[in-house]
């Protein structure tokens, strides 16, 4: 009995002697494994915030089809709007930068020109559009709604934040002068200047409004019509003297 209590303890000694290597063995594999996932979460952390970088694609000639019954071709360049290479929007003409950050751009567009029974392949044509907002440093693009602007008639001019523009009525019958604010939702000037005339051709209505400064300074110049002054002060507008009231 003496003599197998050493031999017994012997065998103990190796048991636990295994059971010690062992356990180190799983330790070692678990640190890799942590080690592992660790480097997969910083290399999808670095992913993650890759920065959004906006960009504008290359020009490309394209046709306006204008014109009561589409007889008028007017020759319209446009280009992507890009964040990190991918497009998002169409543009058209140079963007105004409102702020060291903020710009504006009008949006173009493809519109499907084909009649029912002209078959299954669409017929694109190209037009332009309204004005989109882009924010370089977070590259979030917005529609910008102006209100009565028209796409055909209405020839925006930006100073600032403002944009003045010939607005038409709802059923095409008025022609306003219209000074919009980015952030504010009414216009700061709407004055009826007359009534539109159905020519169905760009800037057919009045030439582009011509900003000063010193005063803040905007005029119309209606065609057919004379010319009109509103002096811009803050979020509110001064007819000229002598002009008429602002309905």
């Amino acid at each position: 009995m003496t003599k197998s209590l050493p031999l017994q303890g012997c065998r103990l000694a190796k048991v636990f002697e295994l059971r010690y290597v062992r356990e180190r063995v799983r330790l070692g594999r678990v640190r890799r494994l942590f080690s592992i996932l660790g480097m997969i979460c910083l290399f999808s952390g670095a992913a993650a915030a890759k920065p959004k970088v906006i960009s504008f694609g290359k020009w490309l000639p394209v046709k306006w089809v204008v014109g009561v019954n589409g007889e008028i071709t007017i020759p319209l360049k446009v280009r992507a709007l890009m964040v990190n290479n991918d497009a998002k929007e169409f543009t058209t003409g140079e963007p105004h930068q409102v702020t060291d950050r903020i710009f504006v751009v009008r949006r173009a567009y493809r519109l499907n020109d084909s009649l029912p029974d002209d078959g299954s392949v669409p017929k694109w044509t190209w037009q332009p559009a309204g004005w989109l907002l882009v924010d370089r440093s977070s590259a979030h693009i917005a529609k910008l709604t102006l209100p009565n602007y028209d796409f055909l008639y209405s020839s925006a001019s930006w100073y600032r934040d403002y944009v003045a523009y010939c607005g038409v009525s709802d059923d095409g019958e008025k022609l306003y002068a219209m000074v919009a604010q980015i952030g504010q939702k009414k216009p700061i000037v709407k004055k009826l200047l007359g009534e539109a005339k159905d020519l169905e051709l760009p800037d057919s209505q009045c030439a582009p409004p011509v900003w000063e400064k010193q005063p803040v300074r905007v005029t119309f110049a209606p065609n057919g019509g004379d010319k009109i002054h509103f002096d811009i002060r803050g979020r509110a507008a001064e007819l000229e003297a002598g002009a008429a009231d602002e309905e």
